[in-house]
């Protein structure tokens, strides 16, 4: 079982993202691959693919015939947040919001902000909303005008900014649940990366684990995904997986609102299918029968229909997909649960989860690495099943109604 680096995930949960803008995020994780020694390129659009170094070595592995299927997890590197538009004074930015939000109890709520990674002047500093417009819908925010508690006094460019709700830390713990400013996918990133430090690194205990020409799994962590899936579908586009000659199956790891029978600390969610809608059957066998083997009694299983994920986006250009879901409380910043540091109902909260289900999703992806599940034949354990079912009644069905 690969042990939860606890360190690890609150310095990665600290990192500023926001949709288009991941610049930090990516920076964190590429330290870590090469400290570690996990290979990974970035394709055309600047997603990061875990376990091939090259585009040529990502061909090389979707066209060898294997009989063990291809898993891609996938997760996405941003998470709700604000672009700077213009000064309006050297206290005053107008910003556009990109992705969802809360809705009410916005006027004074507290804002961070920080120069985009590219940026050639580094700088951080924290302010307020006094208004903000909501979208035609009325779910979202629009744009919204931000008070800085300090006059920025250099010569910064207010596209090069970018923001999102604060509270008292970035992160912090109470009792066995994380508290953090966005756990929506960063917590997806976490699992993905627990998985490559243990499974791809050429200094790992793990290298009879490894095989020999192929790695266990590829790992694709996405940009834009908040404002419908832009990352993925650039990746889609540039044709790698519609040209796969070996089986693959795409696995997006997310980190989705609660809902009944999908609730915090009750264990990772086998998610059958999301709001647009369901999932690969086959595919869904083997991530169930894995689910039975190793977190038996541990893991909540429905259709997690209060948003989509990426696993819709690989469904729709061909790929077999599945899902598995971390239980979020107050998703998008929106207070739902409530909880420390949370506005009223509507209002500006932080996102949290229970470690025990992030935890419980790294132990469910790990059983799907090294399942011996017959992804030919993904049935043929429930069609044995009901064969005994049928043997039992076939005396009486041989009589005459």
């Amino acid at each position: 079982m690969i042990s939860l680096n606890k360190t690890l995930l609150n310095d990665l949960l600290s990192q500023p993202t926001a949709p288009f803008k991941e610049g930090y995020v990516l920076s964190f994780l590429k330290g870590i691959l090469e400290h570690h020694e996990i290979p990974y390129f970035l394709d055309t659009h600047q997603n990061l693919l875990l376990g091939a170094s090259s585009q040529q070595e990502y061909r090389a592995l979707l066209k060898s015939k294997k009989n063990s299927p291809l898993l891609i997890f996938a997760a996405h590197m941003d998470h709700p947040g604000f672009h700077g538009l213009e000064w309006i004074s050297k206290k005053l930015l107008q910003v556009k919001w990109h992705g969802g939000t809360p809705t009410s109890h916005l006027q004074g709520s507290r804002v961070w902000l920080q120069s985009e990674y590219s940026s050639q002047t580094q700088w951080s500093g924290s302010g307020k909303i006094i208004k903000a417009q909501l979208t035609a819908s009325g779910r979202s925010i629009e744009s919204a005008l931000i008070e800085l508690n300090t006059p920025v006094d250099i010569q910064l460019k207010a596209a090069s900014i970018m923001g999102g709700f604060q509270f008292k830390s970035p992160v912090w713990c109470e009792e066995n649940l994380i508290y953090t400013h966005v756990a929506d996918d960063l917590v997806g990133c976490f699992s993905i990366l627990s998985l490559a430090l243990q499974y791809l690194s050429k200094t790992s205990q793990s290298k009879k684990k490894r095989g020999k020409s192929s790695p266990l799994f590829l790992g694709l962590l996405t940009r834009a995904e908040e404002v419908g899936f832009i990352g993925a579908l650039s990746h889609l586009e540039l044709g790698y997986l519609s040209k796969a000659q070996r089986r693959v199956t795409f696995v997006s790891l997310e980190t989705s609102r609660t809902l009944p029978g999908a609730e915090i600390g009750k264990g990772p969610i086998v998610r059958l299918g999301d709001r647009f809608t369901v999932f690969d059957a086959g595919a869904l066998r083997g991530l169930i029968e894995t689910a039975e083997k190793h977190l038996p009694g541990k893991y909540q299983k429905r259709i997690m229909d209060g948003g989509s994920c990426e696993a819709t986006a690989s469904s729709a250009y061909g790929i077999p997909s599945i899902g598995i879901s971390v239980p979020l409380g107050n998703y998008h910043n929106q207070s739902l649960e409530g909880g420390p540091d949370a506005a009223a109902p509507g209002g500006p909260a932080p996102e949290f989860v229970a470690v025990k289900d992030i935890q419980g999703m790294i132990d469910l992806c790990e059983g799907l690495i090294l399942s011996k599940f017959n992804w030919k034949d993904p049935w043929n354990n429930k069609r044995k099943e009901l064969k005994v079912l049928l043997n039992q009644y076939k005396k009486l069905l041989n009589h005459s109604p």
